[in-house]
């Protein structure tokens, strides 16, 4: 199934419905993502959305993306992290910030202006990113990945 839908960039709001994705072949993170959460919801197993950032070592500081994927409910193992984007199952470089049922629940990035057009000139925003090493001996044999997220604007 998820052959048949490729990646593509997409700023409008909001997430197509799995049947648009499909209809559509194609659909941003958030769009396959929740196209895989139906999917797996039908074959019995519990699945929910989650927003991140993108961590790449090898990346401009600066420079990022917000992304979202899955994680899958299964028996005996737990929450396991599914980026059917990226046809990746683990949540290496995957910086959890929110976990819900839906997109809907966790748009990482959401509001509005209200004003004249002319008044609103600009908005930078900058994420920044890092892999943090754990505090203690003791916690580094639990953690693997402690991440901190700085968000300016």
């Amino acid at each position: 199934m998820l052959d048949a839908v490729a990646y593509r960039t997409r700023d409008e709001e909001g997430t197509q419905t799995p049947l648009e994705t499909l209809s559509l072949a194609s659909g941003s993170c958030r769009d396959i993502a929740a196209l895989f959460i139906e999917a797996v919801r039908l074959l019995g197993l519990g699945a929910r959305a989650v927003s991140c950032y993108l961590y790449d070592a090898d990346a401009s500081p600066g420079v990022g993306s917000t992304h979202a994927w899955a994680e899958i409910y299964l028996p005996g193992s737990g929450w396991i992290a599914f980026d059917p984007t990226h046809r990746h199952v683990g949540n290496a470089n995957l910086v959890p910030v929110a976990v819900a049922r839906s997109n809907r629940q966790i748009m990482p990035i959401t509001g509005g202006y209200v004003g004249l057009p002319e008044d609103f000139i600009t908005m930078d925003v900058t994420v920044r990113v890092a892999r943090e090493a754990p505090s203690s001996y003791a916690l580094s044999r639990y953690v693997t990945d402690i991440w901190s997220v700085r968000v300016e604007w």
